[in-house]
């Protein structure tokens, strides 16, 4: 399904069948080992499906241990990343000559609890959210936007290593287009010498999920 939200220089696989805590490679499992069980499986089958699309680059099977802020340490020459949510897990990466980050999200389609949204939305935000409301209903875009903004953080850090906060960026969707941009209200990473000043993605919804994913190309 992420993969449909990707260029053709990404590899993305995904899957809503969880694999067996077998699946874990030795360091990954010493890195859980006081995790509860649903912990594990959703860990093991994330990066089942990680070694999956690693393979379709070519790239041997190799251990992925999570690393600052929990992000997937890849293997040299590999950007990725990575997603699990209830019913679902999936994986996309990408040669570093083809791709400077990648940024995926799934979230279940339903309404964010009471509270979430005050926290992460911007005050245009809002109003979007009100209009598209208004025009597409079955549509739970509060939840999208948290998706887009997690799918931005994902492509933001291996950039910087730095934190970004849910109001520095302002996301604008495109519902006719399945498209959304973030403009970084912050400093930006610097690539082949100009500031990155924002993100742009595609997204996609069913009546279980949202999906959000953000592919930004290398350098020149």
């Amino acid at each position: 399904m992420i993969a449909r939200l990707l260029p053709d220089w990404v590899r993305a696989v995904d899957t809503t069948t969880d694999a067996s805590e077998d699946a874990l490679w030795p360091a990954e499992r010493a890195v859980l080992e006081r995790a509860v069980p649903k912990r594990r499986i959703e860990f093991a089958t994330v990066r089942v499906c990680a070694r999956a699309a690693l393979a379709e680059l070519g790239v041997p099977a190799a251990a992925i241990l999570p690393g600052p802020r929990g992000a997937p340490g890849w293997p040299p020459g590999i950007v990725g990343s990575m997603t699990h949510c209830a019913g679902y897990r999936g994986a996309a990466v990408a040669r570093r000559e083809h791709a400077a980050s990648i940024g995926i999200d799934a979230e279940p389609h339903g309404p964010l609890p009471d509270g979430v949204l005050d926290a992460i939305a911007r005050p245009e935000e809002h109003r979007q959210l009100a209009e598209l409301a208004a025009g597409h209903p079955a549509v739970h875009w509060d939840r999208l936007l948290f998706s887009m903004k997690e799918s931005v953080y994902k492509a933001w850090y291996p950039l910087t290593e730095r934190w970004l906060d849910f109001d520095e960026a302002s996301i604008a969707m495109d519902p006719g287009a399945g498209t959304f941009t973030a403009a970084l209200q912050v400093a930006g990473p610097v690539l082949d010498g100009r500031e990155l000043t924002g993100f742009t993605g595609r997204f996609a919804t069913s009546d279980t999920l949202v999906l959000t994913a953000i592919a930004v190309p290398a350098a020149g």
